[in-house]
């Protein structure tokens, strides 16, 4: 029924119109992403890869894009999740046996001095982790992690851990799984800690996630057989470390690689530097009013060199808060 006032002939072209804004919302892959330069080379990218009549057409077997965790897809401040988790399994662990806080860093840590367990750099860090992530099996470890991401908060914002991904990145995931990529996340993080949530969070299944590993084993004394995990690193992806774990694990180069940190430098660099069609991707955290704001100082996140050389790489380099509408998904 036309409403009173309005001509048929009116309402046809006033439903019309509100069609074509939904068919228009319905077809834009990156509603969270304003309507910048970056978002438009990301589309222009995507696109021109998967069009069979394009000249830079790749086949979807070759359509590889790996993505950093930390401070790419979700926030890494004050200090890396993994760590928080870290240090709350560690008092949970004082609690019951408070000579496990046998060192200055682990005494730190437990107390919640920030600033000390900084200090101690990573070899602190590295003592922090095989405290409280050794001692269990594979899945028992997992399963620790992901009853901490139900219930923990983080200090400043007060949302769950799980809530602080990036809502335009979980967009850009989705996209490129719906034009035929692989998305793999590639990450200085642990492996199993990744791992817990990747598949919940990100859509992107365990055997998708490249990680830090510690030591481990295999062990068949108990009930059943089991993968053990033991203190001591094994293998850190990070750097250098990350083309050599892409190469090892999924054994094609990527032709899109994100990341955040100079940590992912090495990974943007061996990706668009092979043949054919490449993106390279720096989520740049300029935004202190919904996030954070750092670039090159702190222990965490530091972007330096490739603040200076993305341009020149042709690398896009994402403003956050100018190239992103919303950051969280809930929220703003």
């Amino acid at each position: 029924m036309v409403r009173p006032g309005l001509t048929t002939a009116t309402a046809t072209a006033a439903a019309a119109l509100v069609a074509l804004a939904a068919t228009a919302a319905l077809a834009d892959p990156l509603p969270s992403w304003r309507d910048t330069d970056a978002k438009a080379r990301l589309v222009g990218f995507v696109e021109a890869v998967t069009d069979p009549a394009s000249g830079d057409y790749v086949t979807p077997a070759a359509r590889i894009a790996v993505f950093d965790n930390d401070g790419t897809l979700w926030a890494e401040k004050p200090i890396y999740f993994q760590v928080l988790f870290a240090i709350d399994r560690l008092r949970e662990m004082a609690g019951d046996d408070p000579s496990v806080l046998n060192s200055d860093a682990l005494r730190a840590a437990a107390a919640g001095d920030m600033a000390t367990v900084a200090a101690s750099g990573a070899e602190g860090l590295l003592e922090i982790v095989a405290a409280t992530h050794s001692g269990l099996s594979v899945e028992e470890f997992e399963a620790e992690v992901r009853a901490w991401l139900d219930v923990a908060r983080h200090p400043q914002t007060g949302m769950t851990y799980a809530a602080m991904v990036y809502q335009p990145m979980l967009e850009l995931l989705r996209y490129l799984r719906d034009e035929g990529f692989r998305t793999w996340i590639v990450s200085g993080g642990g492996l199993h800690f990744i791992r817990a949530f990747a598949e919940d969070v990100y859509n992107v299944p365990p055997e998708q996630v490249v990680g830090s590993t510690g030591e481990a084993r295999y062990d068949a004394e108990g009930p059943a057989p089991r993968i053990a995990k033991d203190p001591g690193v094994a293998f850190v992806d990070d750097g250098a470390g990350k083309p050599l774990a892409i190469d090892a694990r999924i054994g094609r180069r990527p032709i899109f690689a994100a990341g955040n940190s100079d940590g992912d430098f090495e990974m943007l660099e061996w990706t668009t530097a092979g043949d054919g069609p490449r993106f390279g991707m720096i989520v740049h955290h300029t935004d202190a009013a919904r996030e954070f704001a750092y670039d090159r100082e702190g222990h965490v996140g530091r972007l330096d060199r490739g603040l200076d050389e993305a341009e020149a790489r042709g690398w896009l380099l994402v403003d956050m808060a100018e190239d992103w509408e919303r950051v969280w998904p809930a929220g703003n």
